[in-house]
């Protein structure tokens, strides 16, 4: 099937890649060779936000080893569904976690993400915890 990728395993692997040495976002990824992996086009614009993509060449260098998951209309619907419910219960995460939230849950994927508080917050989302480093 799939592993969707967040922003805090996508900058941690790239940080191990940077240093030259192996660490857990590495032997996540080792130990998953079967899945196909994914990042999701919030994910991807906030890569495009930070500094190790400050240029468009770099961004489409942390992007390449993962496959996109674009928007689509089913995406949006799924994100509005959950911006009611948890903020009807008090319990509302961010846009772009709702946005990844949204498009794991349509394409029926795993997260994978550092960020587990927030993501657990979100019924029938089956969240990987990550350690980063």
């Amino acid at each position: 099937m799939g592993l969707i990728l967040d922003t805090s395993f996508v900058i941690a692997f790239e940080r191990e890649r940077h240093r030259g040495g192996h660490g857990v976002a590495a032997a996540f990824l080792s130990s998953r060779t079967a899945e196909t992996l994914y990042i999701t086009f919030t994910v991807a614009g906030e890569l495009a936000a930070g500094k190790t993509a400050a240029n468009f060449r770099n961004w489409q260098l942390l992007c390449a080893p993962f496959k996109m998951l674009p928007w689509t209309m089913e995406i949006a619907w799924q994100y509005g569904e959950l911006y009611r419910r948890l903020q009807s219960t008090g319990t509302l995460i961010g846009a772009n976690d709702l946005w990844i939230a949204a498009t794991a849950l349509v394409h029926r994927m795993d997260l994978v993400t550092g960020n587990v508080g927030e993501f657990r917050r979100v019924n029938g989302l089956n969240v990987i915890p990550f350690q980063r480093n």
